[in-house]
Parts: structure tokens; sequence; C-alpha cells
């Protein structure tokens, strides 16, 4: 076969700021997996976020990093700051593209701003999380945010179809659904029988693991109720929460003052090594969009149950068992009756195998991103709109 003519990398002289909030999870862990293929591609990559995302995700390794303090939550006076600390960082970018909603909210205020002295750049956003259930003044306010964001963004990717349909509803212009791929685990560096010894197992006394970040949208606080029906039983499985974050005194002081089966992890960074030694995975979270956890799980052979929300009946399909949201009940009951089907569990486990490698991979997901931005920017040697 003909080797294909040599060329000008498809983003070639092309400068492009990717923007995030303040994040521990699925949105540093997406934009770093897919810095390596941008400057592969020939762009000159800066990412502006929080300094804190920096040392977590090591952005600074890959691209260029300048730090922006975006909070994850709406802050008008810390926004009236990030605004021209963003419009600085990402000067001379011809291209901007925000993750999550906090960053795109910045980065529209901040793109407009410019525009005002200089040819407008072109705008992506990409949604990775819906807004969360509540009412009242700020919910109002997010939902006007969220209206303002996506109208202002040449292109709105949305990491599952429920995002996409909501940003149609809301009047964005050109909505397309871009699944982000969970980057591949590395190889487990211990045993199962190793990492359960560790945990203090013995017997074969059942491990249930969940791994995310300690957040209300998670629904941990369901999960520590099934995991109260489970106390009351002669051997009740260990359920094991590996991640950080803002919930983790409540639940730790939780777990102790119930006496709990549950132990709490900390983050961690073997991830595989604990999928590969637990009987099944949960994942009781109240919405998620795609979530990563899940996609490392099929991968793993891990059986999963998860909650019907969000766009996670598009990812799983019938690769996991799916109960409601805020279920603690059919949660309980689904675990249960998988713990005590072996047979049921194994085949789980087949059909996840089978169902993520029809998934799009890492390498697919930086592609489509590439082109995206060659599409909106031209080929390279033109001018940048």
């Amino acid at each position: 076969m003909a080797e294909p003519p040599a060329g000008p990398a498809p983003l070639a002289g092309r400068r492009v700021a990717e923007v995030l909030a303040t994040s521990t999870g699925g949105v540093g862990t997406h934009l770093r997996s897919v810095l390596p293929a941008l400057t592969g591609a020939g762009a000159a990559v800066t990412v502006c976020g929080p300094d804190a995302t920096d040392a977590l995700f090591g952005f600074s390794a890959a691209a260029a990093f300048r730090p922006v303090e975006i909070s994850a939550g709406l802050d008008p006076v810390a926004d009236a700051r990030a605004v021209p600390a963003l419009r600085r960082a990402a000067a001379g970018a011809d291209l901007v593209h925000a993750h999550g909603l906090r960053a795109g909210l910045v980065a529209a205020l901040a793109v407009r701003a410019t525009a005002r002295r200089a040819p407008r750049r072109p705008l992506v956003v990409t949604l990775h999380n819906a807004l969360p259930e509540r009412s009242g003044p700020l919910r109002r306010l997010l939902a006007r945010a969220e209206r303002a964001t996506v109208r202002a963004a040449d292109v709105v990717l949305a990491a599952s179809g429920d995002l996409a349909d909501n940003a149609r509803r809301l009047g964005a212009g050109d909505v397309r659904v871009a699944p982000v791929s969970a980057p591949a685990l590395p190889p487990a560096r211990r045993g199962r029988d190793e990492v359960r010894t560790g945990l203090g197992l013995a017997d074969g006394r059942p491990l249930v693991l969940a791994v995310g970040r300690l957040h209300p949208q998670k629904g941990y606080d369901v999960l520590l109720d099934a995991a109260a029906t489970w106390a009351a039983g002669p051997r009740p499985p260990l359920v094991a929460i590996a991640g950080d974050g803002p919930l983790a005194a409540e639940l730790a002081a939780r777990v102790r003052d119930q006496r709990l089966p549950v132990t709490l992890l900390g983050r961690r960074t073997d991830v595989a090594d604990l999928l590969a030694a637990a009987d099944l995975a949960v994942l009781p979270s109240r919405w998620e969009a795609r979530s990563l956890t899940a996609q490392e799980a099929l991968r793993a052979g891990t059986p999963l149950v998860a909650t019907r929300t969000g766009g996670l009946p598009e990812l799983l399909g019938d690769a996991a068992e799916l109960v409601p949201p805020g279920d603690a009940a059919a949660l309980a009951r689904a675990v249960d009756a998988l713990l005590g089907d072996p047979a049921r569990a194994v085949a789980l486990a087949a059909a996840g195998r089978e169902r993520a490698a029809a998934w799009p991979d890492e390498a697919a997901t930086a592609r489509a991103l590439v082109a995206l931005y060659r599409e909106l920017l031209g080929p390279p040697g033109t001018p940048a709109p």
C-alpha cells in the first residue's frame, strides 16, 4: 500500500485554549487524556484552570498551563475575577474549548468581551453534567447561566443523549453527542487474594466496590442505606468506597456511628487492583452522563449494579443490573441477588466486556476532537475565523 502524501499536521499553527473549573474526577481525566493527540496534531495548547487541577492531573507535562481560578460552584464574585483572568490567559488563542458548564460560562463571557476588540474566536463547550435537582433562586440562576452558555457556544458537545436534548431545548445552535471515553486503567499490580487480605476480608466474604467522588450526586447516602440492611445479616458484604470529596467526613461519621460494613479508602491509584478483587461494583448515582467508573468496571469484567438515570441506560444496555436512583431497597435487592447467583454474575461480566469492546476508545475520542477543531478553524495555512 502506498504511503499517504506528506503534509502539514491537521492543526499545525493553531493555538487552542482548553478551559476547566475545579475538578477531581472525570472532567480533568478526560481533558488530560486528549492533550497528547491535540499537540500531536500540531496545535499549541494552553490549559486554563485552577492550580489544583494541574497539581492533580499534570496538565503542564503535556501542554502550557495558565492558572485561572474557576470554582465548581456558581460564585459571582469569583467569576468576576475569573473572566478577565481567562481573557488574559487565552489571549491569542484561535479557538477556546470549555469543559463543563462552569468553565463554559466563564469562557463565554471572556470570548464575548474579547470580541469587542478583535475577531470572535470559535467557542466549544462540552457538557459533562446536568444541573443539580434543586429548586429556588439558585436553581433558576443556574438555569439562566446554562441557557446563556449553550447559546453562546458555536458547538455544544454533550457527553450523553439527554444532555444533548436539553441543550437543544435551551436554544443551542449546533449540538453533537460526543461520548467521553475512560482512559485505559494500568494493569493490576496485585492479585485478588492480596488485595482482599489487605482489606481484612476472609473466608470468602463478598467485596462490593464503589469508585467516585464523595459528592451528593454520587448517591453514597443511598449506598449506606443499603449497607445498613446488609449489616443485620450473618455475613454482610464489605462495601469499599474509593474516592475523596466534600462528603468524606459526613460519610465517615455515619459509618462509625451506625457500625456499617463500609470502609472509605480515600483517593486511590490502584482501581484496577480493586476491580479485579471485587465480587461486583456499584454505581448508586442520582445522575450520570457517561460514567468513567461504569466504563472501567465493564472493561475489567466486574459485574455492575448501577442506577437507571441520565446516560447510563444507553451506555450500559443490558450489560449491567439497573435500579431506580435513590431507591436503597432496590439497590440492596439487586446486590443480594447478584451475589447469590454466581452464574448470573459470570454472564453479566461477559456481557460487560462485549459491550465495552464496542465503545469508542480514548484515541477515537481524541481524533473526533481534532476533526472538530479543524472543521471550525479550516485547514492549516488558512486564516483562523
